[in-house]
């Protein structure tokens, strides 16, 4: 059965951090691009950031140079550092293919941003 499982979220105060991991097994994933997604509360879940499988990334715009995805291949993991953290950060942060593939959407991981 193939899994991807995030990991890492909490509680933090705004301008602190937090590293999400996203942990593949069943398959391997090394050679797709993965994406990083988040939902807030009322809102549509939306993209945040993507690495290929050599590692160009790509950000939306409001977490450019506070967030950093990369990847670990020989672990089948995906990480989101995620620093200078705003209260517009909290949603539930998922991962997945780059181009979501319905099978792959987890439970997510609460990231919470408090003012």
């Amino acid at each position: 059965q193939v899994q991807l499982v995030e990991s890492g979220g909490g509680l933090v105060q705004a301008g602190g951090s937090l590293r999400l991991s996203c942990a593949a097994s069943g398959r391997t994933f090394s050679t797709y691009t993965m994406g990083w997604f988040r939902q807030a509360p009322g809102k549509e879940r939306e993209f945040v950031a993507s690495i290929s499988w050599s590692g160009s990334t790509y950000y939306k715009d409001s977490v450019k140079g506070r967030f950093t995805i990369s990847r670990d291949n020989a672990k089948n993991t995906v990480y989101l550092q995620m620093n200078s953290l705003k209260p517009e950060d909290t949603a539930v942060y998922y991962c997945n293919t780059n181009l979501p593939d319905a099978r792959y959407w987890g439970q997510g991981t609460q990231v919470t941003v408090s003012s």
